[in-house]
């Protein structure tokens, strides 16, 4: 039974060594990414010792005092915690359910055009919004939605009322969420239809030539084929679920909708570099949120692996 094991662990080795034998320009290529996230990726992460730490920037990071999780026991127990993990929770969950499913019918609607011509027309289109700069998008909002912009301009010609959409807080979500999406769900659509590209065209003739209709093609062919990749973009997706920017938000905040867009990100700009800035109470909150994201992405994670042979690590666990 020993030598078995020695045997097969003998086995995995030489298999091992063959794929990095086999592998290697690809290896080299991604060095310099690695390179590059190792610098400014994780050196920098010795900063978040700030976070333990009643950070003085006349001190620095190693001679500001310790202070333990008293940052933490602080942002717990301030009078907006309760409504910062809601109010982010609710447009981060709302953003991935709308948002999430879109580039998959997206893609899948492309998929099934036949011109070239025409499928790079629609393509054109829906990527293009991926281009405008947050400051241009949110420029775009105020000049369609704000007291005199488009919208009311159309509903107060044909006799309606006014609506603050940018002063009542009730369209906020809508407005952020909907813009978002419509600026990336074209672009988020190519990982997709690369997938697709891959499905061998003869099953489709095989499909037609049965009597398949369209939508039977789409179920039984082209889900299954991106299936693979619609579950690792899921657990990445659920993984940074509460990672909402605050630039958007930032630019998108006015007094009234302030109830339900102050959001962790944002706070923790305001905390941290306006008015008498706090960076370790700025970073205990951030480093807080990255936590939940790392918990969320591994239970995503071990789901995924639970329900279907997919998961973020599947090709180590294949070839180790």
């Amino acid at each position: 039974m020993q030598n078995q094991n020695v045997l097969e662990v003998d086995i995995s080795k030489k298999r091992r060594n063959a794929n990095l034998k086999k592998s290697w320009p690809l290896i080299v290529m991604l060095s310099g990414a690695l390179i590059f996230v190792f610098v400014f990726s994780y050196i920098p992460m010795y900063g978040i010792t700030i976070a333990f730490k009643d950070y003085n920037p006349a001190l620095g990071i190693s001679k500001s005092p310790f202070i333990g999780f008293d940052n933490f026991r602080r942002f717990f127990e301030a009078y907006n915690f309760g409504s910062l993990m809601f109010n982010t929770f609710i447009l981060s969950f709302l953003g991935f359910i709308i948002g999430f499913p879109l580039p998959i019918i997206i893609a899948l609607l492309l998929n099934t055009i036949r011109s070239k011509k025409t499928k790079g027309v629609f393509q054109t289109i829906f990527n293009a919004p991926h281009f405008i700069s947050v400051v241009v998008l949110v420029g775009m909002i105020f000049l369609f939605f704000g007291e005199y912009g488009l919208v009311n301009s159309i509903v107060k010609t044909f006799g309606g009322d006014g609506i603050s959409f940018m002063l009542e807080s009730k369209w906020f979500r809508p407005l952020f969420i909907g813009s978002g999406n419509w600026q990336e769900m074209g672009w988020s659509s190519i990982i997709y239809l690369a997938a697709l590209a891959g499905v061998d065209p003869q099953l489709h003739e095989s499909a037609t030539i049965d009597g398949a209709s369209r939508w039977q093609r789409i179920k039984n062919i082209d889900l299954p084929a991106i299936f693979p990749t619609i579950s690792i973009l899921l657990i990445l997706s659920i993984g940074s679920l509460l990672s909402v920017g605050h630039e958007k938000v930032l630019l998108m905040q006015t007094g009234p909708n302030s109830v339900v867009s102050e959001i962790i990100s944002t706070y923790v700009y305001k905390i941290g570099l306006t008015g008498n800035s706090e960076p370790g109470y700025a970073a205990a909150i951030g480093l807080f949120n990255s936590l939940i994201n790392i918990v969320l992405l591994v239970i995503a994670n071990y789901s995924a692996k639970k329900f279907s042979e997919n998961s973020l690590w599947w090709y180590y666990e294949q070839y180790k």
